[in-house]
């Protein structure tokens, strides 16, 4: 293994040549700067991938395309790869519909070579014969994956000579493939992970102002720490779904049956919602259901009655963000304005998405809910950096420490 060819000296990495591993600003060795031939290669990527029938929904397969550049790197010179990646929440169980095996032949055509596809039990196996490229079935079959069980972390890694993590979007999970895995072979920062990595590294610490952060979905807790590292940093920060209604709803306004998040009330507080940066609807649509089949009515801010739910922003507050929008130079976004998989709720973060696309600002786009609106109106294209990660994204932006990529320092 060429894990023996590597020795800790003086808290550096040396290679088998002896040469020193260079490392990028926050202590990782990157893949790029390496020298590794005729290798075996665990490389860990994320093909989440929303299939129908059995069949990848093409139009987001945006993940696997980020992963292309580093297994095509690795393939240059002559070495094997195992990927290894997830497919949803199968809770450590074999279920068919979490299955990768459908994705063989979409993934076949991205990446333009054959792939082996090993459904065996990998607790079984003693080694893996892989002619150029193969893919292990659903790596959250294992119950072992999520609770980042060090003894399988080593069988996985007995596989091969080399980890690398390409797998942005997992990184905040402390996983046998993400984060134990380290342990047991030389491990080293892909392409599309380096590269997300400097980017949000930019957008952190040295983003053309004036700067807008836009802030919507359903899940408050992480978000909320992300607005309160922004404060200080940002020119402008829109709110919209969940965080928008407890904001809302701290400052005395009627939310009706709306989601809110409870917990992040204090932490709320705490920022004063009165901050002249929080940019919060003026108006919205409304529901008597979270379908719509009673209809969408538009109602202004203090307008909304105890029975009634948010679930999207108004024409006011669409007009409002956009004038913000057209200001920035730099734009970060995660979370849609409503529930923008219904198309009667929709509007909002098609205005927003649309705006953003035609400012002319660098703009980051991250979370899967917001990537999957954009994709559906066909302008991916159009955003500056789409990001593989929508809670890894959020958690690195609000500058806590990822287990994935501590792991690989």
């Amino acid at each position: 293994m060429l894990k023996n060819s590597f020795q800790q000296l003086n808290g550096k990495q040396k290679n088998s040549e002896g040469n020193f591993l260079p490392r990028t600003s926050i202590g990782v060795k990157l893949l790029k700067n390496s020298k590794i031939k005729n290798k075996t290669v665990l490389l860990r990527v994320d093909f989440n991938l929303p299939t129908a029938d059995g069949k990848v929904l093409s139009d987001e397969d945006y993940r696997v395309k980020s992963a292309l550049p580093t297994i095509k790197f690795l393939l240059k010179d002559g070495n094997k790869i195992i990927l290894v990646s997830h497919l949803g929440r199968p809770n450590g169980e074999w279920h068919k519909a979490y299955s990768l095996k459908p994705l063989i032949g979409h993934l076949e055509d991205i990446i333009g070579e054959k792939i082996n596809f090993i459904e065996d039990d990998i607790r079984e196996l003693k080694n893996i014969n892989c002619d150029k490229i193969c893919l292990l079935e659903n790596i959250r079959f294992y119950k072992e994956e999520e609770n980042n069980n060090k003894k399988f972390a080593e069988k996985l890694a007995s596989f091969a000579d080399i980890f690398v993590n390409d797998a942005f979007s997992v990184c905040h999970r402390a996983h046998a493939s993400v984060e134990a895995i380290t342990e047991f072979l030389p491990s080293f920062v892909g392409l599309s992970l380096a590269k997300e990595i400097d980017i949000l590294d930019k957008a952190l610490k040295n983003p053309a102002h004036p700067v807008t952060v836009i802030i919507g979905g359903l899940k408050a807790e992480t978000k909320v720490r992300v607005i309160g590292n922004f404060l200080p940093k940002a020119d402008f920060i829109i709110l919209g779904g969940v965080v928008a209604n407890t904001i809302l709803s701290v400052k005395g306004e009627e939310v009706g049956r709306s989601i809110i998040s409870p917990e992040v009330i204090p932490a709320i507080k705490k920022m004063k919602v009165a901050n002249i940066k929080l940019t919060v609807p003026v108006d919205v649509v409304v529901s008597k259901d979270l379908d719509g089949a009673s209809g969408a009515t538009a109602v202004q801010i203090g307008s909304v009655s105890r029975d009634d739910i948010i679930l999207d922003i108004g024409g006011r507050s669409v007009d409002l963000f956009c004038s913000l929008i057209r200001e920035s130079k730099t734009i970060i976004w995660n979370g849609p304005m409503g529930r923008a998989d219904m198309e009667i709720f929709s509007n909002g973060t098609k205005a927003i998405a649309g705006a953003i696309s035609k400012s002319g600002a660098y703009s980051i786009v991250g979370g899967g809910d917001t990537i999957a609106a954009i994709s559906k109106m066909g302008i991916l294209d159009k955003f500056s950096y789409i990001s593989t990660g929508g809670g890894a994204m959020l958690e690195y932006l609000a500058e806590n420490k990822l287990p994935g990529i501590e792991a690989l320092k």
